[in-house]
């Protein structure tokens, strides 16, 4: 599936090729998709239009890892682990986990932690000053973490997939995708921030609003989405052997018209 690209990112994919400009760094980031049962559903919020990035697409909650988020107790894979699942070092590994559970925390109040390796919170909402001190970064969250006596429950995050914000963007993020499960006694709530509406979707249902132009969706989104739709319960996706891919669209060039291709899986990061 290729794109047109809008002029203004057509003229930048030309001079990418020229050689006039240079593509920016990609920020590491962590996107989890959130699913509950009866029937399968995705948690998904709109973006503000006056977000820089991704104004006003519906997405799942995620962000870019904070280098200084670190948790002390830690249960499921440990960093060393996860660095082989993700194809990533340890240190970056550790920073992909501790932002997926920030991040579902910050965008849905969802906290994927517990007193104990073996349990999780049941109840988020005593935590609002805590969460919007997060959010602004006046609260570390691995001090959040540390201060509550909260263990940080890796193995409830799945990894799902890999993807690389294309070059001709002026924002880029190399995004690990992982998939959770809503905990039994939590609930999502409307939390606001970078969002303006939240909401559960089936996944066939929020592919049909897309195609019927009812919401935005990016090709990420639409891509996981469609995987999603395949399943009909949490169970089925994480007994799913999923193979981590990696994509990075790529610009095209189709009888004189700049698009965008985001089927393309043969990009690899550098080591």
């Amino acid at each position: 599936m290729d794109i047109p690209l809008p002029e203004e990112l057509a003229r930048r994919a030309r001079d990418l090729r020229a050689g006039l400009v240079r593509p920016v760094p990609a920020r590491d980031a962590a996107t989890v998709v959130l699913l509950r049962d009866d029937p399968l559903r995705v948690y998904l919020l709109r973006r503000r239009t006056s977000m820089a990035f991704a104004a006003g697409a519906w997405v799942f909650p995620g962000g870019s890892v904070d280098a200084s988020e670190q948790a002390d107790s830690w249960a499921g894979p440990s960093p060393a682990e996860w660095a082989v699942m993700l194809g990533a070092d340890e240190r970056t590994a550790r920073g992909l986990v501790c932002a997926a559970v920030r991040e579902t925390f910050e965008e849905s109040g969802v906290l994927l932690a517990g007193p104990t390796p073996g349990t999780v919170v049941a109840d988020t909402t005593g935590w609002e000053a805590e969460r919007e001190a997060v959010i602004a970064r006046t609260l570390p969250f691995g001090e959040f973490l540390n201060g509550e006596g909260l263990v940080v429950r890796s193995d409830l995050l799945k990894p799902w997939a890999h993807w690389i914000t294309p070059e001709l963007e002026p924002r880029r993020f190399d995004t690990r995708f992982f998939v959770a499960a809503l905990p039994p006694e939590q609930e999502t709530r409307d939390v606001g921030g970078e969002a303006d509406a939240v909401a559960w979707m089936r996944p066939a249902e929020a592919l049909d609003a897309a195609n019927s132009g009812k919401i935005f969706l990016m090709p990420p989104t639409i891509h996981t989405l469609t995987e999603m739709a395949a399943f009909d319960t949490i169970a089925g996706v994480f007994a799913n052997d999923q193979k981590i891919v990696t994509f990075m669209p790529q610009v095209v060039e189709v009888h004189g018209e700049m698009r965008l291709d985001v089927s393309r899986t043969d990009y690899r990061r550098p080591r």
